[in-house]
């Protein structure tokens, strides 16, 4: 279980949105009512159910008022949100749910089991990706202009931390197409080895983006998919490095995932001073201090025009 909280840890804190708005099935005649956000009740079972999933993704015991504050501060974000017209379906919030149980290699279901395991039901996180959800989209949505980020800034920060040239004279534009030799999933490794065998053979013999165009789109269990353009500013460096390694028109290494043996072909790579991975760097972290900073505003105002009442 100290696997499966470390992971849960890393994308609850690492999420740029984040996760719940609390519904409790119990009924609320059986539970005690520790405050009133604008006539909206926060139980001590809400209470109790936040601290244990507070604990399992950081490991420290919250101060009760601390987890209180928390979901104070949800109840106004959801309320604010559903004023504007955001208020996401509940299929909505599930698939934000599968898609964190996905990015920890594993159902929804086995997710559930595992909070449920611990004592925490399934919708104590999916009431806070939904509150994440809302309150991102609301002040994104409502504070688009101030929170833009202008590339004469980025330059001058980009200056002012010791320029990028090295990174400028490296980086290019890619024009490639994914390739993915489809493998069935439960295959025997046996047939995962067939293939990735036969993805090294097709490398060999594919010299341009035609040859792969011809050969992939009339191969059974094969696909070759549009071509997509980024820059190096939108490519993880060691996706970066292959490409930098693979000539024009020919096919990076085999790689597998779970659609099958994945490659790219690669049928442009052209220099550019469009980004670079250094500008990308600090225009995210400008707009993010921005962000967070309205974000801090906007939530003091609703505290202070908000009715809260402790029982």
């Amino acid at each position: 279980m100290t696997t499966f909280s470390h992971r849960l840890s890393s994308l609850i804190l690492g999420c740029a949105a984040g996760l719940l708005l609390m519904a409790c099935a119990t009924p609320l005649h059986a539970q005690s009512v520790a405050v009133m956000v604008n006539g909206d009740p926060i139980t001590t079972f809400d209470i109790e159910q936040r601290s244990k999933l507070n604990f399992l993704t950081t490991h420290k015991q919250a101060d009760r008022q601390q987890v209180i504050n928390e979901l104070i501060d949800e109840k106004l974000k959801i309320k604010e949100a559903k004023k504007y017209g955001v208020d996401p379906a509940d299929s909505d919030v599930d698939q934000a749910f599968g898609s964190m149980a996905g990015r920890m290699r594993i159902s929804a279901e086995q997710l559930a089991k595992s909070l449920e395991s611990q004592g925490i039901r399934p919708d104590t996180l999916k009431s806070r990706i939904k509150a994440d959800m809302v309150w991102t989209s609301l002040v994104r949505g409502r504070y688009k202009e101030s929170l833009q980020v202008g590339e004469k800034d980025v330059a001058a920060a980009v200056q002012a931390g010791g320029g990028d040239e090295k990174q400028q004279a490296d980086a290019f534009e890619y024009k490639m197409q994914p390739i993915v030799l489809i493998v069935p999933r439960g295959s025997a490794q046996a047939v995962i080895e067939g293939r990735q065998k036969e993805a090294e053979t097709l490398r060999s013999r594919v010299q341009s983006c035609a040859e792969a165009n011809a050969l992939f789109k009339s191969m059974p269990n094969a696909a070759i998919r549009d071509i997509v353009v980024k820059t190096s500013a939108d490519i993880p460096e060691v996706l970066r490095d292959g490409l930098d390694k693979t000539p024009i028109g020919h096919l990076t290494a085999p790689e597998i995932t779970k659609q099958g043996v994945e490659m790219v072909a690669l049928c442009a790579r052209t220099p550019t001073t469009i980004d670079t991975p250094k500008r990308k760097e600090i225009r995210e972290k400008m707009y993010a201090e921005k962000y967070t900073a309205k974000s801090n505003w906007y939530l003091q105002e609703l505290h202070k025009a908000a009715m809260i009442e402790y029982r």
